[in-house]
């Protein structure tokens, strides 16, 4: 009786047990529910027992392996059964094939399942079944007397300790081993090269430790191997060269080091590659860029490689993505990459790549995705790349580049992000197709732009200046030399003029002003305030600070909204705060820094001084909006998933990273936590109110050393770190730990001011205690609105994910400065946590 896939509803009717001789029960993949009738168990006939795929519940009857003698095929998967194995299910000695995956099962599996001799395939995976170090893993033993055991999942388990030796005793014609997503220990057994006919093996988001073993060269019929997300270390060893069959390398996010073994060339086979995330050096050997087949992806990323990026990189004609970023990866990019010409995604930023972009770059037309950040590229933007109409996402930040923006990246109707920050770029912005909306591109950071649309606030194009140049360079050519008196009288003048200058210069400072932000930014009046905020109403108050208020603003006559800090100049300090602030804000451009638009410094009405900023407006509002709503009535609307915190969190470390080694001086925010963290249209992070940062002081800086002096503690209740009430100093190590907290606020959602933060207990050690093993009881509960947590396998990702982060917040929020990671790293580790859900994320759909 074969019913399935027929959309049956209901329970199964206990008078299908009556059906006396029946061979074949088939009802797989229905919507059945309920427990199965015991009369279900009386078809003492029975061959093949097939009940999968539908929503059963209930457990397993003890008596199980008393009732089928002939049965081949049970198959129990996809359904909600609890309880544990019986152990009479060992009875079933004809049993070929065992199926029990994706339950609630739990307990340890029977120790005696080696009596199945024929057993040749057993599927276990996605329960909570256990085992430790103790006791649990004898069914591994067992298993070595099923000679013909083909296929063995028992991944997604609650499976610790040491992985067994004796699994190298399975037998020879195991073609499939899966142990992913458990707690197995330990180092790989080097018996596993005795499972010769081993065509699948998966280690990975376990805690394997140790190296990977020579032996492990022994396995010529491997396709693929899952070594992504564990402990490993050491080399990768040289006989990998020898699994000529080898389809699919993934061992990221581990700790292997040392140089990528050129053997890895002789893996003819192989279409996709990953060792992303490790410690490998040297540089990346030519003969990978010869493997013909690689086609998925090639990831290296996040290691310390070096050398240039070998010609040979042309090779790879079948490659649809590559990325090299986070390495040191030097000289210019070659030509030949324009070969690659199915390549979808390429990716070669934070390395330190120089010369031009290779104009062969256009022949690539399929190109979705091009990061060349954070490099030393020089001379112009290629017009070429505007022909790539398939490019959605580019990204040429913090490099060398000169020149005009080419137009034609204005045609290009799929971009939608485009990042040309800190470069030396000049002429004027375009103003149609992604240059319309500045929050899809960004061009700070280059001082010689000028026009494109009214938010970016660049000065008019003079289109004149190229006329007059010219014609000062003919004048040059053919009025002669003045006479040497009228040199001394033209420097006679000019000495004069300074000489005024500075004393009107020095006239125009002895009264406060913000200097340095008008600079780069046209005032704007007190009635564009007031009557863009309707007399500073309440309709439009944003939030209230220390120092001051935050007003939706909207500009009538640009159609634009912003949002205006306005300074309580009778509160002590907050002059210091808007002189601090725009001090910080003067020079600082980054994606991940909330933009400054322009500033105030007036009198109102009744003649008061009166200072406000100008900022960049977030619909969004703050990440404290989100994580503590006003609305008693979580939503998905009002809270945050898991993917968009990893997002957030991203974000604040690349801006922190920024602030503390990628800016001239150097910046230290001092009053990080989740109201100072903004959130643009997109929900992606701006970090703000620097009313209370720190420049650093650079040698001869007196003017900064000056305006940046401070006294007392730095920073918010809970966030603030401790050294400061010692005396300490402010270092940027302070501002690692306030982002620890603001870590683990946001992936625990509790404040660290929470009334249940009493005594020795705080959000530290709160977080600390629940790993690895209370995870789920400390989480955010309200991420789980946006994500189904029911699945096993799902539950066990997030896991992973979740003690990732959680680790990482612990290692920056450390009491001792000392024993806290620095930034760069906690930024790299943050990527990677990211990048690596996403991933698993992506592959699910």
């Amino acid at each position: 009786m074969s019913l399935a896939f027929s959309q049956l509803e209901g329970k199964i009717p206990p008078s299908l047990g009556n059906i006396i001789g029946l061979k074949n029960f088939d009802l797989a993949f229905n919507y059945l529910s309920g427990e199965p009738p015991s009369s279900l168990y009386n078809l003492s006939s029975l061959e093949t027992l097939q009940i999968q795929g539908n929503m059963l519940t209930g457990r397993i009857p003890a008596d199980i392996g008393n009732n089928f003698p002939n049965l081949l095929i049970l198959s129990f998967s996809w359904n909600r059964f609890t309880g544990s194995i019986p152990a009479s299910l060992t009875n079933l000695t004809t049993l070929l094939r065992i199926e029990l995956s994706v339950n609630k099962l739990g307990g340890h599996v029977p120790q005696t399942l080696g009596r199945m001799r024929g057993l040749q395939l057993l599927y276990l995976y996605q329960n909570n079944l256990e085992a430790s170090d103790k006791k649990g893993w004898e069914f591994i033993t067992s298993l070595s007397n099923c000679s013909q055991l083909q296929d063995l999942n028992i991944a997604d388990n609650n499976f610790f300790g040491q992985l067994p030796s004796s699994i190298g005793n399975l037998s020879t014609t195991l073609q499939i081993l899966h142990l992913e997503y458990t707690g197995v220990s330990g180092s790989i057994p080097s018996e596993i090269g005795n499972l010769v006919s081993l065509g699948m093996l998966g280690l990975g988001d376990t805690s394997i430790s140790g190296v990977i073993p020579d032996s492990i060269g022994k396995l010529g019929n491997l396709a693929q191997l899952g070594l992504y997300n564990t402990q490993l270390s050491g080399r990768v060893p040289y006989s990998i060269g020898n699994l000529s069959n080898l389809v699919t390398l993934f061992a990221s996010q581990a700790n292997l080091e040392g140089a990528i073994p050129t053997s890895i060339g002789k893996l003819k086979n192989l279409i996709a590659l990953d060792l992303a995330n490790n410690r490998l050096n040297g540089s990346i050997p030519a003969d990978i860029f010869k493997l013909s087949l690689l086609s998925r992806y090639l990831d290296l990323s996040y290691n310390s490689l070096s050398g240039p990026l070998p010609s040979e990189v042309g090779s790879l004609v079948n490659l649809n993505n590559m990325d090299l970023s986070g390495n040191q990866l030097s000289g210019e990019l070659p030509e030949s990459i324009g070969a690659c010409t199915v390549l979808q995604g390429l990716w070669l930023a934070n390395n330190s790549l120089e010369g031009k972009i290779p104009q062969s770059l256009n022949n690539i037309k399929g190109l979705t995705a091009l990061n060349l950040s954070i490099n030393k590229l020089s001379g112009g933007i290629p017009e070429s790349i505007g022909t790539i109409r398939t490019l959605q996402q580019l990204d040429l930040s913090h490099n060398n580049l000169s020149g005009q923006i080419p137009t034609v990246l204005q045609d290009l109707t799929s971009l939608s992000q485009l990042d040309l920050s800190f470069n030396n770029l000049q002429g004027e912005v375009p103003k149609e197709g992604i240059f319309r909306n500045f929050v899809n591109f960004s061009v700070i950071g280059n001082d010689k732009l000028c026009g494109g649309i009214s938010q970016l606030h660049l000065p008019p194009c003079n289109k004149n200046s190229a006329n007059k140049n010219k014609k000062r360079r003919m004048k040059s050519i053919t009025i002669p030399l003045a006479t040497s008196a009228a040199l001394l009288f033209s420097a006679f003048v000019i000495v004069v003029f300074q000489l005024m200058y500075r004393k009107l210069r020095q006239r125009q400072n002895s009264s406060f002003q913000s200097p340095t932000i008008e600079e780069h930014y046209e005032r704007i009046s007190y009635h564009a305030l007031e009557s863009g905020t309707n007399r500073f109403s309440e309709s439009n108050l944003l939030g209230k600070g220390s120092f001051g208020a935050v007003y939706k603003c909207t500009f009538q006559d640009e159609g634009t909204i912003a949002a205006v800090k306005v300074f309580n100049l009778e509160q002590s300090g907050s002059t210091r705060s808007f002189v601090a602030e725009c001090e910080a804000l003067r020079t600082v451009r980054h994606r991940c820094l909330i933009k400054i638009i322009t500033c105030c410094s007036s009198t109102n009405h009744q003649g008061q001084e009166f200072k406000a900023l100008v900022f960049e407006f977030m619909p969004n509002g703050s990440v404290s909006d989100w994580l503590h709503p006003k609305s008693r009535m979580p939503t998905v609307a009002n809270t945050l998933s898991l993917s968009q915190r990893l997002n957030i969190a991203v974000d604040i470390m690349d801006a922190l990273d920024y602030l503390h080694n990628h800016c001239q001086p150097s910046i230290i925010h001092c009053d990080l936590k989740p109201s100072n963290i903004l959130l643009a249209e997109d929900m992606s992070a701006r970090v703000g109110d620097f009313g209370i940062s720190r420049i650093l002081p650079e040698s001869g800086n007196r003017t900064l050393q000056n305006s940046n002096s401070t006294i007392g503690i730095r920073g918010s209740i809970g966030y603030v770190a401790p050294e400061y009430s010692e005396g300490s100093s402010v270092t940027t190590l302070s501002d690692v730990y306030s982002l620890g907290i603001l870590l683990l606020e946001m992936f625990t959602g509790r404040s660290p001011i929470d009334d249940m933060f009493v005594g020795s207990l705080d959000i530290h050690k709160y977080s600390e205690d629940a790993l690895p093993d209370k995870i789920w009881e400390i989480a955010d509960t309200t991420m789980w609105l946006h994500t189904d947590t029911n699945d096993n396998h799902t539950r066990k990702k997030i896991e992973n994910c979740l003690g990732h982060a959680f680790s990482l917040g612990i290692s920056c929020s450390r009491k001792q400065p000392r024993e806290r990671i620095p930034i760069q790293d906690a930024a790299t580790k943050m990527h990677a946590i990211r990048d690596s859900y996403v991933l698993w994320q992506n592959m699910e759909e």
